[in-house]
C-alpha cells in the first residue's frame, strides 16, 4: 500500500469514528485509525530520520 492510500484511510477512519452511531462502531473505527497510524509511522520512519512529525497521527 502506498503512503497516500494509508493517509487517506487514516483520515476516513477518524471521520467515521466521529460520525459513528454507537460506541462499538466508534471504537472499531478508532482502532482502524491507530492501525493505519502505525503503518504510516513505519513507512515514514526511515525518511524522517531523527526529525519528529509535525502532527501526531494517533
Amino acid at each position: 500500500m502506498g503512503l497516500n492510500y494509508l493517509l487517506h484511510r487514516h483520515q476516513v477512519a477518524l471521520m467515521m469514528a466521529d460520525a459513528a452511531a454507537s460506541v462499538e462502531a466508534r471504537l472499531c473505527h478508532r482502532q482502524l485509525a491507530r492501525g493505519y497510524a502505525r503503518r504510516i509511522e513505519t513507512m515514514t520512519q526511515v525518511a524522517r530520520g531523527n526529525a519528529t512529525p509535525l502532527v501526531p497521527l494517533a
